[in-house]
């Protein structure tokens, strides 16, 4: 089969496609940053519309979130794009990626620099707009390809990925159930390009603990200190980190208090949560179950904990396996040499497996650390990565995981 001439048209495209990421990387797309959302739900779809597909655009439900103040309230959230060719091919594929960060309005790091002709350094350049111009350009390159016939896609761009895509949870899973194989573009594991493999599942939780205020000179005894509950809740959670290898609990942010001279009424702390086996699950829900029975057995205070788990550990197993068999094979039919690696970050790619979707999920650019300012792509990434989705869509078409 006959690759490189299809790819070398690719070779051309590295300029534009770093000044495209920049672009995108320039608006603001925080998860409940409803309107950056629909700026760059704007620039995707005119972007995708090169290819000439069909697609739509709508709107996900709001859905609960716990605001500053311990008040469970509605959230809005952005748009999701579809946009897909050929849907009576017998082969078909589907692409996911996301457009959010997690760089909220009110965060410093704004914008994308050109820091070297290698290195860009910017909000979701590689978490993961660089990764959404990787997937564009593949399927233009295939599309130009004469291997189309057999083969259809969809692609499925979220807006809550970075929250766990709680309000597209239903819809990943609606669609895996249409589709031969998962293709994801979240970013390379390293600068080498490194696949991530088995993931572990993850929850997201919110303790809120409610005191009484008071004056902290005339009536200091008459509060009841909700900072001082909770960093006593937070001890023992951070202690559960030392009582099952594969678990760990971050406590990644905490809030409470007003003026220093009042009992705080109010503190609120969210937490993270990974697991590695299903069953680890029901062990996390016990502990922290009876850490939060006990809190609220003191008096003048009232505790609870909100959320659950929305992810569940990914295995390489069965057909994935022979996927992630496949993209060596092509990977080293186009020069790449591929490895994966087992990797404690969560994706669509765990929803997808759950669903029974055989995926790989980390198709996207090379660079690292992500969610920080620091966040980087390497901008020959770009090109050397959608060549190996184009050689891998070639190979799907032509039924590789079906000979």
């Amino acid at each position: 089969m006959k690759l490189q001439p299809y790819l070398e048209k690719l070779d051309k495209q590295e300029e534009f496609m770093a000044e495209r990421v920049i672009q995108w990387a320039n608006v603001n797309s925080n998860t409940f940053n409803v309107a950056g959302l629909e700026r760059m739900s704007a620039l995707l779809t005119q972007a995708f519309s090169e290819l000439e597909c069909e697609g739509n655009v709508f709107s996900l439900p709001p859905i609960e979130h716990v605001d500053a103040s311990g008040i469970t309230k509605r959230a809005d959230l952005g748009p999701v794009l579809r946009f897909w060719k050929r849907p009576k091919a017998p082969i078909q594929v589907l692409l996911v990626g996301h457009m959010d960060t997690v760089y909220e309005l009110e965060h410093p790091f704004q914008t994308a620099i050109r820091k070297t002709n290698n290195i860009i350094n910017g909000p979701g350049v590689a978490d993961m707009k660089g990764g959404l111009c990787v997937m564009l350009e593949a399927l233009k390159a295939f599309e130009q390809s004469p291997y189309t016939d057999q083969l259809g896609w969809e692609v499925l761009i979220n807006p809550d990925e970075e929250i766990g895509s709680i309000g597209s949870a239903s819809l990943l899973e609606e669609l895996a159930t249409r589709h031969h194989v998962g293709l994801l573009f979240e970013p390379a594991m390293d600068e080498s390009g490194t696949l991530a493999g088995e993931r572990k599942g993850s929850a997201k939780y919110t303790v809120i603990v409610r005191g009484r205020a008071a004056h902290a000179g005339r009536d200091f005894h008459q509060g009841r200190n909700a900072i001082a509950v909770l960093a006593e809740i937070i001890s023992k959670i951070d202690a559960l980190n030392q009582e099952q290898e594969g678990i760990t609990f971050n406590i990644g942010q905490v809030r409470g208090g007003e003026a220093v001279n009042v009992v705080p009424a109010l503190a609120i702390c969210r937490l993270d949560v990974r697991i590695e086996k299903l069953e680890q699950e029901s062990w996390v829900s016990e502990r922290l179950g009876s850490i939060i029975a006990a809190a609220n057995q003191k008096e003048g205070f009232k505790v609870e904990i909100q959320g659950k788990f929305t992810r569940k550990p990914k295995a390489i197993a069965g057909k994935t396996q022979a996927l992630y068999k496949l993209v060596t094979e092509v990977g080293a039919q186009i020069g790449q040499t591929i490895h994966w690696k087992s990797s404690g970050g969560c994706c669509d790619g765990n929803n997808l497996s759950e669903a029974g979707l055989a995926n790989i999920d980390t198709l996207g650019v090379c660079g690292g650390k992500i969610h920080s300012e620091n966040e980087y792509l390497l901008v020959d990434s770009l090109v050397s990565r959608a060549k190996l989705t184009t050689a891998l869509l070639i190979y799907l078409s032509r039924g590789a995981l079906t000979e």
